[in-house]
This record gives structure tokens, C-alpha cells and sequence, in this order.
């Protein structure tokens, strides 16, 4: 048997296939991306099986984008040309951004638990919308099978008050408006990997995911103490396209130019962070490549406040025995790791060139030099393997 963990959002289909046996869940057989689902899209699905990456162009998307996307992913579990039979499926698990205060663990989908989170969408209006309209569409596509949802808020559930609380009024805070964290997913798998490989993952640990959302997560004996991102998941960092933190005031004056709750929306998701400063791209790739003086500009904005946070992190955790960088930009750019180690040197942290230089595979890599005072990781995440797991867990 195998689960399908999956990542629905607005115009993409991320998906892996994981065999299970018991509550042991493997290396994923099967996993790939269908994009270009938007209406009037050219989708394509590019899949990696045994090493080897293959990529097919899709028919036109109609209305319906995600039964188109169920279609195709359908016939390639079913056994295309060079596919062996895959094992059936058991479950479908599904990355939910948002669980809000309610869910503090992985659930198997009824029609309450949807009715409850969709509930969440304000809070997540670019991403809890399209995770639900996915566990929709699975859930006519296989009546059968079990729907798990699975939180990238329920890492967080371990943050205390003092973290969670913002300076408002105490009606607020009873409606819900509170800090949650995001990206638990990929810290409950960073979590979990660094236990197995470093004796320090029990003390202080600093974990970075970087990558078109990007934050930072301090932990203790295991468990989450702190996170950049608070009540929505534009708070922190600077990202791809997100602002990140930002003083209020800021869009009080733009409410006073004139400018609508959705416009303001458009910017503060979409058209600012290293797409906004440079004018160039939200991918680091092209902004390292272009070399033009925004670019740099954007690159060395990002730096700064991810080591600004970082600074907050540690004086939340009161020193520093472990860093992690996942994601995106933290498993593949070793320049960035590079400066951020550098200037983190006041807290003990020493990278090795060499070691940072090579750490750009699929492996877990120790980047800290001998004489650092605290560790330095690579972990490449797999948010689907944890959601998978969660899956198995709760068939029994």
C-alpha cells in the first residue's frame, strides 16, 4: 500500500508517492509537480521516478483545474510507458497551511473538519482556499479513500503565551488574532533529522527555511519556543514576493491614499520582497546571475533581515548550540550561507568553506568548521515524507 502526500495550490499540483508498510513510511517512489493549472494555462507534469526526472505537456486546462489535474495524475498512478504497476493507494495526505488554535495535530478530513477550516481562509487567504478546493477535488476522485490534513501551523502548537500574545486588546486575542507559525511541516522533518544525526538537536536550535516563503523557527528540546511569521504568513522575513514584517503604519497611510483591501493584498503578497526591491525576479538564481546594482541591493536586503531575526532568535533562545538552513535557498545557495555564518561569527558560528561549497546535493551535511562553536547543517526537507507519516499514524 502507499500514500499519496500532495500540495494543492493556486496553479499547481505537487505530489509524491510513499509506500508503507505499518507506520514505517519509505523513500517516496514517485514525485513531481503538475504547473500551469491556472484557466488558460499550458500545464505541464514533470515527475522524477528511480533517479530519472521526465516531463509531459498537458491538454489546455478547462474550468474545472483540478479534475483536469486529477485526471493526469490518475493516469500516471495507474502506469504509463516505462512505469512499473505502483502499489495502491491507501490515503491521501495533504499539506493545510492553517489549522488556526483548534488543530494541533493531523486529522482525517470529515465534512466538519472542512467546515472548520475553511473557516481559517481570512487567515490564509492565498493558500488555505486552494489547499481546501484540493481535498474537495481528491475527495469526489476517491470517495473511498481517507483525506488527511496536515498543518504547517501545528508545529507551533508548543509556543508559549509570551510568543503568542500581540500588545492588543484581550477581545482580539479571543477572536483569534494571535501568532501561529508556519512552515511546521518542514521544522517537524528538520526536527526530526537533525535527532538522528547531532546530539545537539535538543539544545538551542535555530532552523531556516528559505525559499520563496522563508522564516525562521527557534526550538527547544525539540520543541518550536519562537517563529518569524505570526499571524499570517507574511510576517518576518523578507521572501520571493512577500514583504515580510512591516510597520503598520504604513498601510494606514496607504488607506488613507485610497488603496483597497485588495490591492493592498496584491502588494504585500505578490508584488514586494526580492521581486519588489530589485524589479528583476523573485528566484535568487536570476538575481545572483543578473548582477545589476538592484539585484545585489535585493540579495544584501534579504541578508540583513534574515540576520536581524536571526539575532532575535537567539536572544529568545539565550545563545546558540545548533543552526539549520532547509528550503529552496537554504539547501542550494552556499554564498548566502556563507554570509550568514560570517556574521553570525559573535555567537560561535564558523562554516567551512569547503564544506559549504559541496553541500548543494540531496544529503544532510555538517558545514561547520572544527573549531564552531555551534553546529552548522544542510537538510534538505520533505514535507510530503512528514505529512505521510502523519497519515500512517493515524490508520493505524
Amino acid at each position: 500500500m502507499a500514500i499519496l502526500a500532495v500540495n494543492a495550490g493556486s496553479s499547481t499540483l505537487k505530489f509524491a508517492l510513499y509506500p508503507r508498510r505499518g507506520r514505517e513510511v519509505g523513500a517516496p517512489l514517485l514525485d513531481g509537480c503538475i504547473q500551469g493549472l491556472e484557466p488558460g494555462g499550458r500545464p505541464r507534469m514533470a515527475w522524477t521516478w528511480q533517479g530519472q526526472a521526465r516531463t509531459q505537456s498537458l491538454p489546455p486546462v478547462p474550468g474545472d483545474t483540478f479534475t483536469h489535474a486529477l485526471q493526469q495524475l490518475a493516469g500516471l498512478l495507474a502506469g504509463l510507458p516505462g512505469l512499473p504497476a505502483l502499489p495502491a493507494l491507501e490515503a491521501v495526505a495533504h499539506r493545510v497551511v492553517h489549522g488556526g488554535a483548534d488543530f494541533s495535530a493531523s486529522v482525517i478530513v470529515t465534512d466538519a473538519v472542512l467546515e472548520q477550516l475553511a473557516r481559517l481562509g481570512p487567515l490564509a487567504p492565498l493558500h488555505q482556499p486552494q489547499n481546501l478546493q484540493g481535498i474537495r477535488a481528491f475527495r469526489q476522485a476517491f470517495p473511498g479513500l481517507p483525506q488527511v490534513a496536515c498543518f504547517d501551523t501545528a508545529f507551533h502548537a508548543t509556543l508559549p503565551e509570551l510568543e503568542l500574545r500581540f500588545a492588543l486588546p484581550r477581545t482580539l486575542w479571543a477572536e483569534g488574532v494571535r501568532r501561529y507559525g508556519f512552515h511546521g511541516l518542514s521544522y517537524q522533518f528538520l526536527m526530526q533529522t537533525l535527532q538522528q544525526h547531532s546530539a545537539r538537536a535538543g539544545g538551542r536550535v535555530l532552523m531556516a527555511h528559505l525559499g520563496n516563503g522563508a522564516s525562521l523557527c527557534a526550538a527547544l528540546q525539540g520543541r518550536s519556543v519562537a517563529s518569524s511569521m505570526g499571524f499570517s504568513a507574511l510576517d518576518g522575513l523578507m521572501m520571493g514576493t512577500r514583504c515580510g514584517a512591516l510597520d503598520p503604519g504604513v498601510l494606514l497611510y496607504l488607506l488613507a491614499q485610497g488603496w483597497t483591501q485588495e490591492r493592498l493584498q496584491t502588494l504585500l503578497y505578490k508584488e514586494s520582497g526580492l521581486l519588489g526591491v530589485s524589479g528583476v525576479s523573485a528566484d535568487m538564481r536570476r538575481l545572483r546571475a543578473d548582477g545589476s546594482a538592484q539585484a545585489r541591493f535585493a540579495i544584501d536586503l534579504f541578508t540583513h533581515r534574515l540576520l536581524r531575526e536571526a539575532g532575535a532568535m537567539a536572544a529568545c533562545l539565550q545563545g546558540l548550540d545548533l543552526l539549520a538552513f532547509t528550503g529552496g535557498i537554504g539547501e542550494h545557495d552556499a554564498l548566502l550561507r556563507a554570509d550568514i555564518g560570517r556574521q553570525l561569527a559573535w555567537l560561535g558560528v564558523h562554516i567551512d568553506d569547503a564544506a559549504n561549497t559541496a553541500a548543494v546535493g540531496d544529503a544532510v551535511c555538517a558545514i561547520h568548521a572544527e573549531h564552531s562553536a555551534v553546529e552548522v547543517w544542510v537538510v534538505p526537507t520533505d514535507e510530503g515524507g512528514v505529512a505521510a507519516r502523519d497519515a500512517a499514524a493515524l490508520l493505524g
